[in-house]
């Protein structure tokens, strides 16, 4: 049913119009009552309208291949919803759900034309609608995509533990092995022939304590760094995981679409065969 003109003049879209365009428009303008829990499109259904909240609240929301639900926005009234499938004639993208007794006012192409003709100004309020859209959905790609686990953890990573990540490697390469190999080699050989300048002689008790303290030192940072590990692997797993459940719902959504095609094809067999069917036995 078509909206009152005084509905529109509360409206923030359509709050400029002079009372001659507020008619205009009401004309040809619907009013939409959508119950509480009621769906008022799905995602993949066709969009051929776009909608302002009144009253109530509906809430915008994408289901992703995991099946969590991500809430894209909450229309509030005077909010705007539903433009992008209307403008390029596409399916939904998301699904609207009422999460109270709501009124909504339902405006297609046509109904949108005559608006922008009548008030240019009023296309600035779907663009920037579409812009907040748009910046949530970039958020959401931010922070939902399969996750990177060198990346998160070099983020969640404090400087110690660089540090010590950097000790526990350098520890188990050669050149360590070799300074250390080199530092011993000449340590004895100084205080073992060197006459007069030996500060550790034989069996050597300075060289045996600083050589317990670098153990126990290396020790800690490779347990600290092997903590790390564990912690990476334990993320890593999430993350295989994750994408697991991905692949799997991906299966089970091809196989859905095969039974929809599959479903479809026939009963377009069917059609056909009655249709052949009718024309045998016409009359000539």
């Amino acid at each position: 049913m078509p909206c009152e003109p005084d509905y529109l003049a509360n409206i923030r879209m359509f709050e400029n119009l002079n009372e001659e365009d507020r008619i205009a428009l009401a004309n040809v303008v619907d009013e939409l009552k959508v119950p509480e829990g009621h769906l008022l499109f799905q995602t993949g259904d066709p969009g051929d309208s776009l909608f302002i909240v009144r009253v109530g609240q509906i809430e915008l929301f994408i289901k992703d291949t995991v099946g969590q639900k991500i809430v894209l926005h909450a229309a509030q009234p005077g909010d705007m919803f539903g433009e992008l499938a209307m403008l390029d004639s596409g399916p939904r993208t998301a699904t609207a759900l009422a999460l109270m007794d709501s009124e909504v006012l339902v405006l297609d192409r046509d109904d949108l034309i005559l608006l922008f003709q009548r008030k240019p100004e009023a296309a600035l309020n779907m663009l920037a609608s579409l812009s907040g859209l748009t910046r949530k959905a970039d958020e959401l790609l931010r922070t939902r995509v399969s996750r990177n686990v060198n990346e998160e953890m070099e983020v969640q990573s404090t400087l110690l533990q660089r540090i010590a990540d950097w000790i526990a490697w350098f520890s188990g390469s050669m050149p360590f092995l070799m300074i250390n190999g080199g530092w011993f080699i000449v340590w004895i050989i100084v205080n073992t022939f060197a006459v007069g300048i030996a500060f550790d002689p034989y069996p050597f008790g300075l060289l045996t304590m600083i050589v317990s303290l670098e153990a126990i030192f290396l020790s800690c940072f490779v347990l600290i760094s092997q903590n790390r590990q564990a912690e990476k692997d334990r993320v890593r797993s999430d993350i295989e995981y994750e994408v697991n459940i991905k692949a799997e719902l991906e299966i089970g959504h091809l196989h859905e679409k095969t039974d929809r095609i599959y479903e479809n094809m026939m009963a377009r067999f069917s059609n056909l065969e009655k249709q052949i069917a009718l024309k045998n036995h016409a009359p000539e």
